[in-house]
């Protein structure tokens, strides 16, 4: 990683990193990797040794993930919000050292804390003399799975310089698209925007603040943002570009989307953990339709589920056989549809809602729900029934109080007009509990 190092060194006066209004030159980031290294020296953190990391992104945090990979540490970022529980998480990766960091990022309590754990991959990189990063899946379907990278080969990919941009980095430290994010901004000495929390209005007034031109977040977090309206109250103008991805991105909250923010690209973005985030490219007519590939990765469909083969592919899961066939393929799981070079990405098959052997996806039908005034919020998903397997369910956040049964009527009479009858949901709950997570990532629970 020293590549990276020297690019900053190269651009000293640049604006690194703009901390909840605290400014970092990228000076300023080489002299605090320096201060953190001559710490890992002191501490005695030897090179090959697991670091947990709680915090979320702060120009110091950073730098310490900088340092720790120039040591050929094997580095686990946790954030407060983590999708797994803390010990959890530790009895799949093992721990020698930790360090948490205070609530505004600056501060850092290093201790050694020593958790054993079979790691037999680790032991490998460790070996090969690489830095590691460990991630870890949400457990959605059981345990937890450790997923480890090579972290010089994940920051290989930003080798290329590309045009400076400023944004925030929406999703967090201990996901793979939020450590994507944040390499892809300062490897292109652009300025990364940090806020206390990932609300609207905090991320809405960050992008107001310091004419935020990079704006990565979820279909989930868009739709709240549209229809909280604060994108007609403060300046946004300067946002030349809204990435989303790691869930379905509903037609109608794209098309709501685009009316709002005419002058702003609108990108669709892909990737897993386990093989990293391929370029992609919207297809220009305002459709779902994207191309992704790029350098390092190949793609092919088989019985409409995406699979990719990537040069930036984790080293293995901790816990849990690999995923990868014989010829380095992985299965997504995400069902597709195909026009030539572009993809219509349809939503997970765990998430496949089946209705009497009829499947019908989540999204579509909150696609025509969201549609619909009064709504705020829709999360649709299956529930258990005794003759068909499933039905389809939907709960919904409502703008104004209205009578359930008048609702459920509308709901269905909107869902039948366009989609086919099973698709239409049987069951409607109204609720004002969130309907995301602290990721702003869509629930889909009973």
């Amino acid at each position: 990683m020293q590549w990276l190092l020297d690019r900053f060194a190269s651009a000293p006066e640049r604006l690194a990193f703009d901390h909840q209004g605290r400014e970092v030159t990228y000076g300023g980031v080489v002299e605090r990797v320096g201060g953190f290294t001559r710490q890992i020296q002191q501490e005695g953190i030897a090179p090959g040794a697991k670091v947990v990391i709680l915090a979320d992104y702060s120009p110091e945090v950073f730098c310490l993930i900088m340092a720790l990979g120039l040591n050929g540490n094997i580095i686990i970022p946790l954030s407060r919000a983590a999708v797994v529980e803390e010990a959890s998480a530790l009895a799949i990766s093992g721990c020698d050292w930790f360090v948490e960091f205070d609530a505004q990022g600056g501060e850092a309590t290093v201790r050694r804390h020593v958790i054993e754990a079979d790691t037999p991959l680790v032991d490998g990189l460790v070996a090969a003399k690489r830095p590691g990063l460990i991630l870890f899946s949400s457990g959605s379907t059981g345990q937890p799975k450790g997923i480890l990278h090579d972290l010089e080969r994940v920051a290989d990919k930003f080798n290329k310089v590309r045009a400076p941009v400023v944004a925030i980095p929406f999703l967090m430290i201990d996901h793979f698209g939020g450590v994507n994010t944040i390499l892809a901004i300062t490897s292109s000495l652009g300025t990364v925007v940090t806020v206390a929390d990932r609300s609207v209005s905090a991320i809405c007034e960050a992008i107001a603040r310091r004419r935020v031109e990079l704006l990565p977040a979820t279909p989930s977090f868009l739709s709240l943002m549209l229809t909280s309206g604060i994108h007609r109250e403060l300046d946004l103008s300067s946002l030349k570009r809204i990435t989303y991805g790691t869930e379905v991105m509903p037609q109608s909250v794209l098309d709501r989307l685009g009316k709002a923010f005419p002058d702003a690209e609108l990108q669709q973005t892909y990737g897993l953990s386990e093989v990293g985030v391929l370029r992609s490219q919207s297809r220009g007519d305002g459709s779902l339709w994207v191309r992704v590939g790029g350098e390092g990765f190949e793609t092919k469909v088989v019985d409409d589920v995406l699979w990719i083969r990537s040069r930036y592919a984790m080293v293995g899961y901790l816990n849990a056989p690999s995923e990868f066939d014989a010829d380095g393929w992985f299965n997504t799981q995400d069902r597709v549809e195909v026009d030539g070079d572009y993809l219509k990405i349809l939503g997970r098959v765990t998430d496949l809602i089946n209705v009497g052997g009829q499947k019908v996806y989540p999204a579509e039908v909150e696609d025509v729900i969201l549609d619909l005034d009064n709504i705020v919020d829709v999360a649709v998903f299956g529930e258990a029934h005794p003759l068909l397997g499933q039905i389809v369910a939907a709960k919904v956040i409502l703008r104004e109080p209205e009578p359930a049964d008048l609702l459920k009527r509308r709901l269905r009479v909107a869902c039948l007009a366009k989609l086919a009858a099973y698709k239409a949901p049987a069951k409607v709950y109204i609720t004002d509990e969130p309907l995301h997570t602290a990721r702003q990532k869509k629930t889909r629970r009973a």
